[in-house]
């Protein structure tokens, strides 16, 4: 029993020092729907319905937010975060940026919200430097 115990305490740190490496090698969110995204990175914090929290802090509702009208607001926050909400640059690619900040316009932006383009994900994350999602 102590050996076990033994083992177990010298193992722990080298396994939970070999987490946060393979993480950051490669760590990508898998989902490729825009309701699907903001199930799994949005409604934690901004809700099912994109109606914000207060609580440990503050979520800002997503729900008639004027600034939902600039799409390219929207792919700002999703790429590179802002205060205390992480950017995902680096956990979706192209495609799923654009999906989840366009969903994140259609479902809670003010109706005729113009939608991004390709070419709009491409140029902002040529402009990002490359960083891992943990360090």
């Amino acid at each position: 029993m102590k050996r076990l115990l033994l083992l177990s305490l010298l193992a722990g740190p080298a396994l939970a020092a070999d987490t946060p490496a393979t993480l950051s090698q490669g760590w990508q969110f898998q989902q490729r729907s825009g309701p699907a995204l903001f199930a799994s990175i949005c409604a934690g914090c901004h809700m099912a319905e994109g109606q914000g929290a207060r609580g440990a802090g503050a979520y800002p509702a997503l729900k008639g937010n004027a600034r939902l009208a600039s799409a390219q607001y929207v792919l700002m926050m999703v790429m590179r975060g802002n205060k205390g909400m992480p950017g995902f640059a680096w956990q979706l690619d192209d495609e799923q940026v654009l999906t989840i900040a366009n969903h994140a316009v259609q479902r809670f932006g003010p109706a005729g919200s113009l939608l991004l383009k390709p070419t709009d994900v491409a140029a902002m994350r040529s402009q990002m430097p490359r960083q891992e999602p943990f360090p």
